[in-house]
């Protein structure tokens, strides 16, 4: 292949490489940089090499620069009419993707990017390629995910807003001898949860599971303030173990005056054992039950799915025992980060 014949004034040299050492526009540096190196004679696929595109888009740009100059190669997009994802439709988009298609009138429960097109194109009278779509969505910052499982709440919205609002008052509102905390418990189960992970292309990871499920439970206390964890464990969720939580919580604030506990409306919260040991033992113990699923507002909930990010999913124990000392030594280990940071933060 002979080389290309491209003469280049060294004025036009000079202007070239200013131009691609000070434009932000990546591609205007690489066809600055194709003009360059076919004025030194070098073969087009060697050019098309040296700045990792093709041969057709090397004679495409040269042909162009030998046309029209410089100008030739300078981006032309702004030629192609009216931007299309401006601030309104990408704002519109944003709250379209909250929604759902059955919200316009389809029978479709997700969104695909044809439909997004079409209801856009409704919407806000312009139309784009799917194409398009997608650089749209990437620009909205939006990604598909699962989405989260929920049950409505039984309470009026006004009901359930007011018992929330005295919950956080309560909390936020702490005297010097009060201390405050989530209630939750956690199923630990020896056949384990799947979750993603990443994996090389083709191949699969396996998850060995024992077969015969087990389980045991954990009741943990968040403290509101320090962000320490309380926690206890047993072989039954029930209103024993609710109890032996309670007694720690009065054993390692026994001088606290008052003591908060914040907890969802499971009924081992509120047996008839459960009264029965309040009336004798729980004077320094106030407790504070959500409105139903509502889990949002319990800030435990969070702890128990680093938890289960960090231990009990995909996780490889043979025996529960070997899984419950995994549990108990991250729960070790987050209380000593906690600490520790505390300590920097007084420092």
């Amino acid at each position: 292949m002979a080389r290309m014949v491209f003469s280049l004034p060294r004025r036009v040299k000079c202007r070239l490489r200013e131009l691609r050492r000070s434009t932000r526009d990546k591609g205007l540096a690489m066809r600055c940089q194709i003009v360059l190196l076919a004025g030194k004679g070098r073969f087009r696929t060697g050019i098309a090499e040296s700045v990792g595109c093709s041969v057709s888009w090397v004679d495409r740009v040269l042909a162009r620069f030998r046309e029209y100059g410089e100008m030739g190669l300078l981006d032309r997009r702004e030629d192609n009419g009216i931007v299309k994802l401006d601030e309104p439709f990408l704002a519109r988009l944003y709250e379209v993707v909250d929604k759902s298609p059955l919200d316009f009138g389809y029978s479709r429960p997700t969104w695909t990017q044809e439909l997004l097109v079409e209801v856009m194109a409704v919407e806000t009278g312009v139309r784009v390629h799917v194409g398009t779509m997608s650089r749209a969505l990437k620009a909205i910052g939006a990604r598909r995910g699962r989405p989260k499982p929920m049950v409505g709440c039984p309470w009026a919205t006004r009901a359930k807003s007011r018992r929330i609002s005295m919950i956080r008052r309560a909390i936020s509102d702490l005297s010097p001898g009060e201390v405050a905390f989530y209630l939750d418990e956690v199923d630990i189960h020896l056949n384990p949860k799947i979750g993603p992970d990443w994996m090389n292309r083709g191949k699969q990871k396996q998850v060995l599971t024992p077969g015969q499920n087990v389980k045991r439970y954990v009741c943990g206390a968040l403290n509101a303030a320090s962000g320490r964890l309380e926690y206890v464990a047993g072989d039954r969720k029930n209103s024993l173990l609710f109890i032996e939580m309670l007694q720690k919580l009065l054993k390692i604030h026994a001088l606290a005056q008052v003591i908060h506990v914040v907890l969802d409306n499971f009924k081992i919260h509120s047996s008839k054992q459960v009264r029965t040991w309040l009336e004798q033992n729980g004077k320094r113990l106030r407790l504070h039950f959500l409105p139903p699923y509502c889990p949002d507002h319990n800030k435990i909930e969070r702890v128990w799915e680093d938890l289960h990010a960090n231990v009990t999913r995909n996780h490889c124990c043979g025996t529960i025992d070997d899984l419950m000392k995994q549990v108990i030594a991250w729960m070790v280990r987050r209380n000593r980060g906690i600490t520790s940071r505390r300590g920097k933060d007084a420092a």
